[in-house]
C-alpha cells in the first residue's frame, strides 16, 4: 500500500537551486533534501556556497549536496556547469538568483531609487541576474528535462510584488522631502511580473515534453528588518506578520514533487493575504 505521502517523494531525484546560498535558497535546499532529493546549490559566491553548504550538512548530515560557482547572466557559465554535472539529470530547476535591493536610510538609494534617476546600469544588471538568468537556466536545464522525454519540474521564485504594486509608504522616511523619499526600484517589480509571464510561457511549451513550470509567490520574510519597517507591513497583511524563512518548504516540496503533477503555469501567491487586501 502506498504511503500517505509517496508522491512527495524526490528520492533519486536531482535539483538545482540557483541563488542557492541566499536566504529563501537555503530553505528550497533544505525542503528538497527533507523530500530526498540530491541538490545542486548554484551561487556566484563560493564563499557563501561553503557557508550554505555546512549549515544544510549541520541540519541533515547524510544529505547530498552538491556546489558549483554560477554566474546565471552568463551562458557561458552555465553551459559549463550542466556539463560538470557528470552525468547527473537534473529533474528539477528552482529559479530563485535574484538582486534585492534593500531600502533603507544609509543604502545609497535615497537619491538613486526613484524613477526619475534610477540608474540604467542597475536596471540592467538587476534584470540580468533575476530575469534574463531565470530564461537562461531554463533554456539550459528546462532543455535537457525536455530533450530526453522524461520531463521534469520548473519552479521560478517571484513575489507578491508580482501581482501588486509596491506600497512605497512602506519605505518613508520622515524630514525628507516627497522627492527624495526612496522606494522600491522598478526593476524589482518588472523581474517579478516577468518571471510570472516567462512560467506561463514555459508551461505551454514543454507540456508535451512532461515539464511542468508554476511560480511561486512569497510575501514579506523576516531577515532582522527595522522595527518601524515591520510594524507598517504587517497592518497590510491580514494576518498581522511577515512570514518565517522556513514557512515555504513545504509548498517548495508540492511543487517540485508529483503531489502537484497537475499543477502547470500558476503563480502561487503566498503572502499572508496582503494581495487581496
Amino acid at each position: 500500500m502506498a504511503t500517505k505521502f509517496e508522491k512527495y517523494d524526490l528520492t533519486g531525484k536531482v535539483a538545482l537551486v540557483t541563488g542557492g546560498a541566499g536566504l529563501l535558497g537555503r530553505q528550497h535546499a533544505s525542503a528538497l533534501l527533507e523530500s530526498g532529493a540530491t541538490v545542486v546549490l548554484a551561487d556566484i559566491s563560493i564563499h557563501a556556497l561553503a557557508v550554505a553548504r555546512t549549515t544544510l550538512l549541520n541540519e541533515s548530515p547524510s544529505a547530498q549536496i552538491l556546489t558549483k560557482v554560477m554566474d546565471v547572466s552568463n551562458p557561458a557559465d552555465i553551459r559549463r556547469v550542466a556539463e560538470s554535472l557528470d552525468g547527473l539529470r537534473v529533474d528539477i530547476l528552482i529559479n530563485n538568483a535574484a538582486i534585492d535591493p534593500k531600502v533603507t536610510e544609509d543604502s545609497g538609494l535615497v537619491d538613486t531609487s526613484r524613477m526619475e534617476n534610477f540608474p540604467l546600469l542597475q536596471w540592467e544588471q538587476q534584470i540580468a541576474v533575476g530575469l534574463t538568468g531565470a530564461f537562461l537556466c531554463s533554456q539550459v536545464f528546462g532543455a535537457a528535462m525536455a530533450r530526453d522525454g522524461l520531463g521534469g519540474v520548473i519552479l521560478n521564485i517571484a513575489s507578491d510584488l508580482s501581482v501588486i504594486a509596491p506600497d512605497q509608504r512602506l519605505y518613508e522616511i520622515q524630514g525628507l522631502s516627497a522627492d527624495q523619499q526612496p522606494v522600491k526600484p522598478v526593476s524589482y517589480s518588472v523581474i517579478k511580473a516577468g518571471l510570472v509571464g516567462l512560467t506561463r510561457y514555459l508551461a505551454t511549451y514543454w507540456a508535451t515534453s512532461g515539464v511542468r513550470a508554476n511560480a511561486l509567490s512569497p510575501g514579506g520574510v523576516q531577515n532582522e528588518q527595522g522595527h518601524e519597517f515591520v510594524q507598517k507591513l504587517i497592518t497590510r497583511i491580514p494576518m498581522g506578520r511577515m512570514a518565517s524563512p522556513d514557512e515555504y518548504r513545504a509548498t517548495v516540496q508540492f511543487l517540485c514533487s508529483d503531489a502537484s503533477a497537475y499543477l502547470n503555469g500558476q503563480n502561487i501567491v503566498m503572502d499572508g493575504g496582503r494581495s487581496v487586501w
